[in-house]
């Protein structure tokens, strides 16, 4: 239970924690974590994960050479990852005002607007996370387990503890960088082994299985266990392997192909390439299954996370509301000597006073309305604007830190999140009659406050179930968040900004206006916000692919099985999702295996078991592995000294996957790949029912 936990710091120890010096540091790691995951996001379409890797570093560091202690450490992890969470939300959400109708937010893309969405998401996802934490992170901690904060908390003890603890932890990270090298760069292992039945098939046209065989999703999944795995993966297979095949039998090619163009994720009809690579030649796409899962079920699973996560929130009030009953009048008191009631709080209950989170709302609201730099032509509309930031943050923040309590900061689905969101508000100004172009930039405001307060209160609730673990105190914790916020987005407008200016190179190649959009940095989700934005202003969105997800939700919330759960498997990729509940079955068979040998080991134990660290090991390595290479394969040549580097050309240079598939087959190399993922599992595995050791 809850109640019996005890962290790895006594809540009675006194210890330095909220000093100059981990902020400072946690400030630096943010700035450097927030700049380099805009770069990726926009190039490469991905971001990193910085919690854990931030932790490693503050472990091997920061004790060496600057003397902190565990709880200093957590407090520099915890303030460096509010720059890649906001900076994910920005990159995904706010270059959509480029793409609004007739460039009508174009003058919204500026530095000083970007900045202030920014420091005004990301202290919202960390104001509302506020109330929440004892009703999610502690009363729920057994049921919501948070793998990456679980990880990060494993691996700061882990550092601090040393002997069998740190080893298993830093052999599970080492095997984990080691197969990333394999894979990442030498392309040794195949990323995403996929088998797909030909469109053609008379019996099961355009089913796709394929797994994004990573170890940190093996380490997330084993984390989860395999109940939760289960639901996601459940979620999964009805997309791909039932949805998907039936949609691809009766949909025509293109009427697909239009509903991309409708949705921005293809030019035109004749076109070619877009998601599923259209061929407007034959009329039909290379991958039809993508083709699907883009024009359709993406939106089907937008529809059912919303669902599921509204039923989720009302299934929550009641925790909530005893969580604010306990913090106003169930703390532990103690009699004086005068006889009078003195209020004791344990160090690691106290959080920032529940005031903060009604005036900070207030003040966010009618900074809002009164700052010119935002989108409205009266402070009525813009009081408006603001209100809706508030209700759907409240909303979407439970939502988000459910998720990422279940599955991970890294498989959040931030844009569901953002497409419901955007939804809502435009039902929202068509319902008091604002329609049309003027007030697209108004709905995206939204949008993108939420969908960047949706991803750092994913990233927040990692980093308060990380201190829970260790022991922080929550209240430096929520302090050196909005500290991390407020710096971090300093830095996250200026690198947008920046990448925005075209290079004299793009000059050349006709981009004179935004690099942001053109080839060089394509911003899908962008695109995709404000061509929703755009076609529910103008009446022209098809919501019965939404409704037809707000309906699986209630099925299977009718059915005794969580719904926000499932839904979230059925709008992230089948690649996401089978590599997790593998790791999530491993754990289920080590269990079955340790308790046939009778081992009885407590929660507290198991926390830092063998398995548990192995696989915190894998996040940690994976995460640590896909930052570096990410950032290798993202910067362009430059010269030292001299000598010309040329990082993204020596990574071609040695990628083998070519060579491999052309000498084995396509076949033989994914069988390869899935052939190593097996032996990690069986690793993991072996070292889960090893009996544990004594410190």
């Amino acid at each position: 239970m809850a109640e019996n936990f005890k962290p790895f710091v006594s809540p009675e120890t006194k210890m330095k924690e909220f000093t100059l010096k981990s902020i400072l540091l946690g400030c630096v790691f943010g700035i450097i974590f927030g700049a380099a995951t805009v770069y990726l996001a926009l190039k490469a379409g991905l971001t990193v994960s910085a919690s854990i890797p931030i932790a490693v570093i503050a472990i091997t560091l920061g004790r060496k050479f600057f003397k902190t202690t565990i709880l200093e450490n957590n407090i520099i992890q915890t303030t460096g990852s509010a720059g890649e969470s906001i900076a994910a939300g920005v990159v995904f959400t706010l270059p959509g005002f480029l793409f609004l109708t007739d460039g009508g937010g174009d003058k919204y893309f500026n530095y000083i607007t970007i900045l202030i969405l920014a420091i005004f998401g990301g202290i919202l996802g960390t104001l509302m996370m506020i109330p929440l934490r004892k009703a999610l992170i502690v009363k729920e901690h057994e049921t919501l387990p948070y793998p990456e904060g679980t990880a990060c908390g494993d691996v700061l003890i882990a550092g601090e503890k040393g002997g069998d603890f740190a080893k298993t932890a830093f052999y599970g990270l080492g095997f984990a960088f080691v197969y990333a090298i394999l894979q990442k760069v030498l392309h040794v292992i195949s990323e995403v082994p996929v088998y797909m039945t030909k469109q053609t098939n008379r019996f099961f046209p355009s089913a796709k299985v394929s797994g994004e065989i990573t170890p940190e999703y093996m380490g997330v999944g084993y984390i989860i266990g395999p109940r939760i795995a289960g639901v996601l993966v459940a979620g999964g297979v009805m997309s791909w392997l039932v949805l998907i095949p039936l949609l691809a039998t009766l949909v025509p090619p293109d009427a697909m192909a239009n509903q991309l163009v409708k949705l921005g994720y293809l030019a035109s009809l004749a076109t070619p390439g877009g998601k599923g690579n259209w061929n407007p030649l034959t009329h039909t796409f290379a991958d039809f299954s993508s083709a699907v899962y883009f024009a359709y079920v993406r939106q089907i699973g937008a529809g059912a996370v919303a669902a599921g996560g509204f039923i989720t929130l009302i299934k929550t009030i009641p925790t909530i509301v005893s969580s604010f009953k306990g913090s106003l009048g169930s703390l532990k008191k103690e009699e004086t000597a005068a006889g009078t009631v003195k209020v004791v709080v344990p160090r690691t209950e106290k959080d920032l006073n529940i005031k903060i989170v009604l005036f900070g709302s207030i003040a966010l609201v009618l900074l809002m309305a009164f700052l010119p730099q935002l989108p409205g032509d009266s402070i009525g509309k813009k009081l408006l604007v603001g209100l809706l930031v508030v209700i759907f943050g409240a909303f979407f923040v439970t939502v988000s830190s459910r998720i990422v309590g279940l599955i991970g900061s890294s498989n959040n689905p931030i844009s569901g999140m953002t497409i419901a969101t955007l939804m809502g508000t435009c039902l929202v100004f068509i319902s008091v009659g604002w329609s049309g172009k003027l007030y697209e930039p108004m709905a995206l405001v939204v949008g993108g406050m939420i969908c960047i307060a949706a991803a750092n209160a994913g990233g927040t609730s990692q980093d308060l179930k990380s201190g829970y673990i260790v022991g922080a105190t929550p209240m430096y914790q929520q302090l050196s968040l909005f500290i991390g916020a407020i710096v971090s987005s300093v830095v996250i407008g200026l690198t947008v900004k920046f990448l925005d200016k075209p290079t004299a190179a793009m000059i050349a190649n006709g981009v004179t206006d935004h690099a942001i959009g053109s080839t060089y940095f394509p911003a899908p989700q962008g695109t995709l916000m404000a061509t929703l934005a755009k076609g529910i202003l103008s009446y022209n969105l098809d919501w019965q692919y939404v409704l037809v997800g707000v309906f699986i939700a209630i099925t299977m919330e009718l059915c005794g099985i969580k719904s926000l759960s499932f839904a979230v498997g059925a709008y992230l990729p089948l690649s996401t999702t089978l590599p997790i509940f593998i790791g999530g079955a491993i754990r289920g068979i080590a269990d079955k295996a340790r308790k046939k040998g009778n081992a009885n080991i407590s929660a507290e134990e198991e926390e830092l078991g063998k398995g548990n660290l192995f696989a915190t090991g894998l996040v940690a390595g994976g995460a640590v592995a896909g930052v570096v290479i990410a950032i290798m394969a993202g910067v362009d040549a430059f010269s030292i000294f001299g000598l010309k580097i040329d990082l993204p050309g020596w990574l071609n240079a040695v990628n083998l996957e070519n060579a491999l598939s052309h000498s084995i087959g396509e076949g033989t190399y994914f069988i390869l790949g899935t052939a190593f993922f097996a032996l990690m599992g069986w690793v993991l595995y072996r070292v889960a029912i090893k009996p544990q050791t004594a410190e």
